[in-house]
């Protein structure tokens, strides 16, 4: 069985689809740690961003290149919204 590692930190549920669908299509397995905590009201968000990409270890690689780019894609969309 393999180590899990983690391959990036989500900023918010969207980006967390957006990965998600990107690392299905790679067929790459993967879990979504979430921070989001009612109890707390959402505390831990702010240290720690929305979430994490786990993955296994022989995937790190290829699920981070996934991981940065769809943020580099969210970053470049919410600067277009902007101008």
């Amino acid at each position: 069985m393999s180590r899990w590692v983690q391959a990036g930190a989500i900023d918010n549920r969207f980006e967390g689809d957006r990965v998600s669908r990107a690392l299905e299509e790679a067929e790459i397995p993967y879990m979504i740690k979430s921070f989001l905590d009612t109890a707390y009201d959402g505390l831990y968000v702010l240290q720690k961003g929305w979430g994490r990409v786990m993955v296994p270890e022989e995937f790190y690689n290829q699920a981070e290149r996934i991981v940065t780019e769809v943020k580099m894609f969210f970053q470049k969309e919410g600067k277009d919204e902007i101008e």
